[in-house]
């Protein structure tokens, strides 16, 4: 069965549904999206506290942890609460070398078990989301492959996530797998459960489809954003990779950030835009926070 037959017969079994309205476990006060950034991106010298403190004087509100990746997260809260600097949640760290879809069964188990740590430990920093990239098709993976065997993974989660109160964020990246809107939408619906949605990424998809296609379509099950861009132009000039020299709301972009903040305030969105770009020191940092400011504000 190819990519196409199995993404129609899998939308002719989730026409009659529909996936309940998934709540956003953020605060409805403040303002309508919070920034954030991953920790990876900051390249600062000082301990954890001195670098959340420099993030809070930067403007970001919070920051996203890695999980897998040890460490004492009881003393990673009580510094957040220190500083003000929240952790709004966590990123698997087993997703991409321990996928849900991988060929061997192993595999699969070991990246099942990094997903359940990294629920726990999001709930343990006070964060409501993992992000998470359920599957992977390569040579080795189909698509079919990849969405029965993360779907099956997902369900085994679900549970988990729910006794935790934390929520599992799908995101969109280059992994040759949901690559359209359509096809994100059916896979959060087929869970029917308020424990799953979608960390939306501007940048990733615009290779694919337009971002404001993805925010209508997508609508409620949008948890998250990851705020990236990227260039048509410097895809087709320079290829694939080249699009993302664009830097977050430069000319050259191919997001459309007008059309996409409007679309989100249209849907209702509330929560946090997470930076998701090259990081560096404190006025690499800065500049995103600026950056962000921007985009957001349009």
């Amino acid at each position: 069965m190819d990519r196409r037959t199995f993404v129609t017969l899998t939308a002719m079994g989730f026409l009659s549904g529909c996936a309940p309205r998934l709540p956003r476990l953020e605060t409805e006060k403040g303002p309508a999206i919070k920034k954030c950034l991953k920790i990876g991106m900051v390249n600062v010298e000082g301990t954890l506290e001195e670098r959340f403190r420099l993030l809070k004087e930067l403007g970001f509100d919070g920051v996203e942890m890695d999980s897998p990746a040890g460490g004492d997260w009881q003393q990673v809260r009580q510094i957040s609460q220190d500083t003000g600097l929240e952790i709004p949640g966590v990123v698997c760290s087993t997703h991409w070398g321990k996928p849900l879809s991988a060929a061997d069964p192993q595999v699969r188990q070991e990246g099942l078990i990094g997903a359940e740590t990294a629920l726990r430990d999001c709930q343990t920093v006070g964060g409501s989301t993992v992000l998470l990239v359920p599957g992977v098709c390569n040579k080795d993976v189909s698509y079919e492959q990849a969405w029965s065997r993360s779907t099956e993974a997902i369900r085994e989660l679900i549970p988990l996530a729910q006794e935790l109160g934390i929520q599992i964020a799908f995101e969109n990246v280059w992994n040759n797998f949901i690559t359209s809107a359509d096809e994100a939408v059916r896979y959060v619906d087929q869970f029917e459960s308020s424990a799953v949605g979608w960390y939306f990424d501007t940048g990733n998809i615009v290779r694919y489809e337009d971002p404001v296609d993805w925010v209508r379509k997508l609508d409620h099950r949008i948890l998250k954003l990851d705020i990236k861009d990227y260039s048509r132009r410097l895809m087709e000039s320079e290829g694939v990779w080249a699009g993302f020299r664009c830097k977050i709301g430069d000319p050259d972009s191919s997001v459309g950030w007008a059309s996409v903040m409007s679309e989100l305030r249209r849907i209702g969105y509330r929560g946090w835009g997470s930076a998701e770009v090259s990081g560096g020191g404190k006025e690499r940092l800065l500049e995103i926070s600026q950056r962000m400011d921007d985009v957001l504000s349009r």
